[in-house]
């Protein structure tokens, strides 16, 4: 009797199912059912399957609530209880120079044993060719070592013998080995530009390392001497980093510019795939100044000649635009986090008010939304003078467009609030866990426990983005960072924040999703899987709201999609990876030993 009532039931609810789809117009172009399925909308829903028209969620809800869309055209995939989130967003990634240089960098991001990073050096020196360097530009902590410490000189030249190598920490300290050296004609004689220096040992020779004291300059230098890929090479390269994050679930990037990569030849990489329709990724850019002392020029002429938002006809929508100016608009008003070294003072700099003033209320005229790269609490307060002043002088102008602090660690609660009567925001970055370690060495632990104070921020009500800063200052993989936000501790596993300024793995997410869409004005188009939104999102391989906290850091995709379409695939998806190119050039170290590492 049991079996024949639950017939009858079946049999009912599969002709209701069928009259609905008779109504329904709106059949799906891609349906994934038996999830757990993160809306991450308001009331933080939860539920089971998700379908997709268009490139746009078209709806969520429980397996039959969604398979009613299904079609003989339709893409049925199933999920097999896993968790889907909204795809992660950057608001701070340098995705455009991270693409650029890929396939040239030795990746030492994740990385367990300063041994095992010695012996990637050796394996790589001994297959780059004549010409060539071996480089590892950031992306690591010598906390997230077995042995807690820097490589040394001694240690990084028996390595690499006479093939140049170029090895840098964050934006603090870089080395160079003998080889490398002499490549670039540096010797006991040579200057260092002011605010850095190249070390000496106690017999006065060079012993490779080059300090930024707290000026970058000098290690800004050394990279821009290094050989380039071709355009080739850099198109290729680009293609294999975008796969590499898309592999973390990273479905939007926002682009913070950066010294030494000039805008528009250095973005050929990105451009190209652009102009392709070929983009697996929504990129957003900022412009940043190069020519020091020549920044409002510079400006004047991005202003002319581009317009903020356009990404040409076909172009993926919202996949590679124009944002505004950032995140340096001029260098005298630089304020740079070596925690490494003293924190720079702008009274130091005369001409910094005037100069930063000047750009800011270019941009505003202008209609240009910008962002400003702000360590320091006390440097913030000194440049929220002069945007309240080009505000006061604009009748409210500047509060009207999106702006944005980035960083912001040790900025106070006055100026929180400061930036808040501006409708203003914050980016917000996982500096602190590559080099929370050396914050607390020079600046003491009270002070790390609210660096960056990111409770203070969202009790204020201010938007606030979350991202990594990579690929130079810490790694590009995303679940670091939001380990750190929800723990509060460095990839050393060192403890930083306190209780009160960790957040929930819920808050954490937004940050890096709906909160980053803030920052490139996308907030009503992404960031959530509520309907109408873009169809942007991941399967993941492990589930983020239960699995243990330190798990976190191992996350992945399985299954990436942008616009409703497949842009990475792995484990039991893996027949639904988008084909790649082979790596090039062959000595690449990319071809062996990949990006990210877990070893």
């Amino acid at each position: 009797m049991k079996k024949l009532i639950y017939i009858i039931f079946l049999t009912l609810a599969l002709i209701a199912c069928e009259d609905v789809k008779k109504k329904n117009t709106a059949s799906a172009d891609l349906i994934i059912t038996n999830a757990k399925v993160a809306v991450m909308d308001g009331k933080r829903t939860i539920t089971e399957a998700i379908a997709v028209k268009d490139g746009k969620i078209l709806k969520t809800g429980t397996n039959e609530e969604i398979l009613v869309f299904a079609s003989d055209n339709t893409k049925t995939i199933n999920a097999e209880g896993k968790t889907i989130i909204p795809g992660l967003n950057d608001s701070h990634l340098h995705l455009t120079r991270g693409g650029r240089f890929f396939n040239a960098e030795l990746r030492w991001d994740g990385v367990k044993s300063l041994k095992r990073a010695l012996q990637m050096l050796k394996e790589q020196a001994a297959r780059t060719p004549k010409g060539q360097w071996v480089r590892v530009i950031g992306g690591w902590s010598p906390f997230q070592f077995e042995e807690k410490r820097f490589p040394t000189p001694e240690e990084i030249n028996e390595a690499t013998g006479n093939v140049p190598t170029y090895v840098l920490f964050l934006y603090s300290r870089a080395w160079l080995n003998k080889a490398g050296l002499a490549a670039l004609n540096i010797n006991e004689t040579t200057k260092a530009p002011d605010g850095s220096s190249f070390e000496k040992g106690a017999d006065g020779k060079l012993t490779g390392v080059l300090l930024a004291e707290p000026n970058p300059t000098i290690l800004y230098a050394r990279i821009g001497a290094l050989p380039p890929l071709t355009e080739a090479e850099m198109v290729n390269s680009t293609k294999q980093f975008y796969r590499e994050l898309n592999s973390f679930g990273i479905t939007s990037g926002i682009d913070a510019g950066g010294g030494g990569h000039k805008f528009p030849k250095d973005y050929a990489g990105t451009k190209v795939l652009a102009d392709k329709g070929e983009m697996p990724i929504r990129l957003s850019y900022y412009l940043f100044p190069q020519n020091k002392g020549n920044e409002y020029e510079e400006f004047q002429n991005w202003i002319a000649n581009n317009k903020v938002g356009h990404n040409g006809e076909i172009h993926l929508d919202h996949g590679y635009e124009l944002e505004g100016g950032g995140e340096f608009l001029a260098w005298s008003a630089g304020d740079f986090e070596n925690f490494l070294a003293p924190q720079p003072l702008l009274e130091n700099r005369p001409t910094w008010r005037e100069d930063l003033k000047k750009v800011i209320r270019l941009h505003v005229d202008s209609g240009w939304p910008f962002r400003i790269h702000a360590t320091y609490g006390e440097t913030i307060a000194n440049m929220l003078d002069v945007i309240e002043e080009v505000n006061n002088e604009t009748n409210g102008k500047l509060a009207s467009k999106r702006w944005l602090f980035d960083h912001a660690e040790t900025v106070k609660e006055k100026e929180l609030q400061r930036i808040k009567a501006l409708n203003g925001g914050i980016a917000i970055q996982a500096r602190m866990a590559y080099a929370g370690e050396f914050f607390v060495e020079r600046y003491g632990a009270d002070k790390a426990k609210q660096a960056p104070p990111v409770r203070k921020m969202i009790d204020a009500g201010l938007p606030v983005g979350a991202g990594t800063d990579g690929t130079r200052v810490a790694s590009y993989n995303p679940w670091p960072a939001l380990y750190w936000l929800i723990t509060g501790k460095t990839v050393g596993d060192f403890q930083l924040a306190e209780t009160t300024n960790q957040l929930s793995r819920e808050e954490a997410l937004h940050l890096y999703t709906k909160g980053s869409a803030w920052i490139s004005n996308e907030e009503t188009v992404k960031g959530t899987l509520e309907n109408g939104m873009f169809a942007d999102f991941a399967i993941l391989s492990d589930d983020y709201f239960t699995v243990p906290v330190a798990k976190i850091n191992d996350i992945k995709s399985v299954l990436t999609v942008v616009d409703g379409n497949v842009v990475y695939g792995a484990q039991e998806y893996k027949a639904l990876n988008p084909s790649l190119p082979e790596v090039i050039p062959d000595w690449s170290p990319v071809k062996y030993y990949g990006g990210y590492q877990n070893q």
